[in-house]
């Protein structure tokens, strides 16, 4: 049997980003999340077919995924296969003392496969418990904020008719998707599993029995965080701190190395307004906003209208990356990096801004002509932005990477203007960082198990201290970390008591001991958010929640007080 060496990407796709909202177990997400890309020539050297089988194995684990009809050129050798529950089996643990796990980059070997499918998961869920309230009247909500990535576009038109979203105006396909299927696989009641068996209980109940679990243990940790309102965020600190255990956001597991970075040497930074309004050279790198953040370019870059650029003529757009995306084929210049290289070629790149001369022919895979030009084009701009994606922060490099880039922007603010943004997922993962930042001094990964909080990722990170089986329960906020984290950690996290306060089914919520279902924030519960550049906004309350639903806000509050009776705490 012909077997591939290859080089696995994994990442956030379009198509699994528009089948999350149709749930986790639909049939739309599965089919996205087990399946993988490839260039046809590799399809054709392994001898199968589109829809067919292959079988991916790792060092740390082995899966079946389908070929799929690649969206992307990737070069041949590479393999993308959306971030998930099965390409993270493939993932290690090891976090080289980030807290950040190496998710691009990952050799592999690929050979045909005569299974049919993977096993699907088996999902029991409660029985819908009640109906929203419905609205006699149809209103329109003007100014509505999206809350789906970090852009938190603030110009969206929600039309609400007999209680329920009928349409929404402006919203990218992601956004409208959100909006309009944020009720399926929705959680009506709190749970309780004992003994294997799930059973319905009352909100107060609930809350007790998750703060006894949380009370008892004797290093829980505090996971999630990056979608829910920094009001809550405020008050899982609180909560997080009287119980002594670790609180960390999802930050650990995409731009954790780009804040250590930036703790190293500061950051040129601005706002999207910014952008909008004066910048003439636009690079993304290691990211794919087309796909992730559909209505970045129309907003803020390339496609926008601002006040000093008005029209795409106006701009010069470079994409920076292992495979030609969407993004990359309606830029002006692509340049193509050999996977786990780009380190070199910002070394390169820093050489030739400062007028020497490189010696290689080629560094990580591009021609020094290719680098030069860049640099020129960099050099003679009269305001510049680089924004980056998890591409740099999760392969080889990790944080250094994030440190050459900021040295180069360091640079270049020595001949013209240039500023540097981290193209940040979801709609409050900088809010996060910012609340845990003023609240502790520190963005994520914090340590209160000695009284006071400490910060060192590569310890105190979740990922790292699962992996070294330290904990011994969880609290996990609006996230899915037994889909996310890689195979080894996930094992450990399922081994431990676990509470999840989320509106909807995840993997992680049908293997808790207690879920509460909470009010979505931009939905059905306000809140404040943190945009990707650190603006906050405010986001609307839509619609009343169903009934004995409340918002995370309030059942953290609820825990808080049940955890500080239950602890003696004043």
């Amino acid at each position: 049997m012909k077997k591939l060496p290859a080089t696995l990407i994994t990442g956030r796709s379009f198509g699994q980003g528009i089948a999350k909202e149709y749930g986790r177990f639909s049939e739309k997400y599965l089919y996205v999340a087990r399946s993988c890309e490839m260039n046809p020539r590799d399809v054709e050297n392994l001898g199968v077919k589109r829809g067919s089988n292959v079988r991916i194995r790792s060092r740390f684990g082995e899966i079946i995924a389908r070929v799929a009809q690649p969206t992307q050129d990737l070069p041949q050798g590479t393999i993308f296969m959306p971030y998930g529950q099965w390409a993270n089996v493939l993932v290690g643990p090891d976090t080289d003392g980030t807290g950040m796990p190496s998710s691009k980059g990952i050799p592999v070997e690929v050979w045909s496969s005569e299974e049919e499918s993977i096993e699907e998961p088996h999902v029991a869920g409660p029985e819908k418990m009640a109906e929203p309230a419905r609205l006699k009247e149809a209103k329109v909500v003007g100014n509505v904020v999206c809350p789906f990535c970090g852009c938190l576009c603030d110009d969206l038109e929600v039309t609400i008719q007999d209680g329920k979203i009928a349409n929404v105006e402006n919203a990218c396909i992601l956004s409208l998707n959100k909006f309009l299927n944020y009720e399926r696989e929705r959680i009506y009641s709190p749970i309780l599993v004992e003994n294997q068996k799930p059973s319905q209980i009352g909100l107060e109940d609930a809350v007790n029995r998750a703060a006894e679990i949380l009370a008892d243990s004797k290093h829980p940790v505090t996971y999630g965080w990056s979608t829910t309102s920094n009001e809550a965020i405020r008050i899982g600190i609180e909560l997080t701190e009287a119980m002594g255990g670790v609180i960390d956001n999802t930050t650990t597991v995409c731009h954790g190395p780009t804040i250590l970075a930036e703790q190293d040497v500061g950051v040129s930074t601005c706002t999207l307004g910014h952008v909008k309004h004066r910048a003439d050279l636009i690079i993304y790198w290691g990211c794919n906003p087309l796909q992730s953040h559909p209505r970045h370019l129309a907003r803020y870059t390339v496609a926008s209208k601002g006040r000093f650029r008005q029209s795409r003529s106006d701009r010069t757009m470079v994409v920076i990356d292992v495979r030609k995306t969407y993004t990359a084929r309606v830029a002006d210049y692509f340049i193509q990096v050999e996977p786990n290289r780009d380190y070199e070629l910002l070394k390169a790149l820093r050489v030739a801004v400062q007028g020497e001369e490189l010696e290689q022919e080629v560094v990580a895979g591009v021609p020094s002509e290719t680098i030069e030009e860049l640099a020129d084009l960099m050099v003679n701009c009269e305001f510049g932005i680089v924004f980056f994606g998890v591409g740099l922060t999760m392969s080889a490099g990790k944080l250094r990477n994030i440190d050459e880039a900021i040295s180069l922007v360091a640079d270049l603010n020595a001949q013209t203007k240039f500023t540097i943004m981290p193209m940040r997922g979801h709609f409050n993962v900088a809010g996060a960082n910012m609340v845990l930042s003023w609240q502790t001094g520190y963005p994520y990964a914090v340590d209160f198990s000695q009284g006071y909080p400490r910060y060192n990722p590569g310890d105190t990170s979740v990922v790292d201290i699962l992996s070294k089986g330290e904990a011994d329960a969880a609290l996990i906020i609006g996230s899915d970390p037994l889909a996310t984290f890689p195979g080894q950690v996930a094992k450990g996290l399922s081994k431990i008591p676990l509470v999840v306060i989320d509106p909807h089914r995840t993997h992680t919520s049908e293997n808790a001991s207690i879920v509460i279902p909470s009010a979505p924030v931009g939905l059905e519960a306000d809140g404040t958010a943190h945009r990707m550049d650190g603006v906050p906004i405010m986001l609307k309350k839509l619609r009343e929640p169903p009934a004995g639903i409340r918002p995370d806000v309030e059942i953290l509050q609820m825990m808080l007080n049940r955890l500080r009776e239950l602890k003696g705490l004043s």
